[in-house]
């Protein structure tokens, strides 16, 4: 049996590391894809966000709250990059 750890590392650098990643990759797809083709490059970064979610979470070595945190890791991503998208969206609008 396992001993149960005296001071657990902190869970919630690795959700907000994926917001980040989010947000990076939200910025590039608005700065480097054209923009017929912003929607499908947006759902791919957002693709990539799931994978790196899990891959962080299992890195952490903790099945407390797994799932918990990989949704928030997911949900937050979504979200940041729903408002850039948006952000970019309204931006061609206003342009023109």
């Amino acid at each position: 049996m396992s001993t149960p750890d005296l001071a657990p590392r902190r869970t919630i650098g690795g959700v907000v590391a994926i917001w980040v990643l989010a947000a990076v990759l939200g910025v590039a797809v608005g700065v480097f894809v054209p923009a017929p083709w912003r929607a499908q490059w947006s759902t791919l970064a957002l693709g990539v966000c799931i994978i790196f979610a899990f891959a962080v979470q299992l890195w952490y070595g903790r099945s407390q709250a797994f799932i918990q945190r990989v949704a928030a890791s997911v949900l937050g991503a979504l979200i940041v990059l729903g408002l850039l998208t948006a952000g970019f969206g309204l931006a061609m609008l206003l342009a023109g």
